[in-house]
């Protein structure tokens, strides 16, 4: 629900309302996982669903500050082309019969986080011009730089997966 409001926010220049819905989603994000695991909620659904959630925000806040030339076009195009490339390996193996486990990688936790740092860096630098921008520059080349190592590593273990080899131990 957040996140045609928030590219709406972003595309109109409501920088502050949309720093505000950015913050929100991630609490009621952040309070969804607490009571998932507290009370043992999950599903299989969910365990698509919820990660499924957080990248259409993360990529539509990167298209909209890519749109608004707040953000690299390189940057932009990496961080979609990364998660376009993993749903279209996750539907093939499928199509293969061959399902890979969805279970996320250390370096893409540190990927999202990145990403959600430098979001939020952005989004409250437009908001209350907090000057960040040697700051920005800097994150900009850490999330770049996670973004291309992650999908290497999802690659791999999606090669190794497909291909009957044992992939590294996904754990943590």
């Amino acid at each position: 629900m957040s996140v045609p409001v928030l590219f709406y926010l972003l595309l109109s220049g409501r920088s502050t309302a949309a720093f505000v819905v950015f913050v929100l989603a991630g609490l009621s994000d952040a309070v969804d996982g607490y009571l998932a695991k507290r009370f043992d909620w999950r599903s299989e659904l969910g365990a698509y669903l919820d990660p499924l959630a957080d990248k259409l925000l993360i990529v539509s806040i990167f298209i909209a500050l890519g749109m608004r030339d707040e953000l690299p076009l390189w940057l932009v195009i990496a961080v979609v082309s990364r998660d376009i490339l993993i749903v279209i390996a996750v539907l093939l193996s499928l199509v293969l019969d061959q399902p890979v486990p969805i279970k996320p990688l250390a370096i893409s936790k540190l990927n999202t986080v990145a990403q959600i740092v430098l979001a939020a860096a952005v989004l409250g630098n437009d908001a209350f011009g907090l000057g960040l921008d040697t700051t920005q520059l800097v994150l900009v080349w850490i999330t770049g730089a996670l973004t291309i190592l992650s999908l290497a590593a999802y690659l791999r273990d999606w090669f190794m997966h497909m291909t009957g080899g044992a992939p590294p131990n996904r754990d943590g």
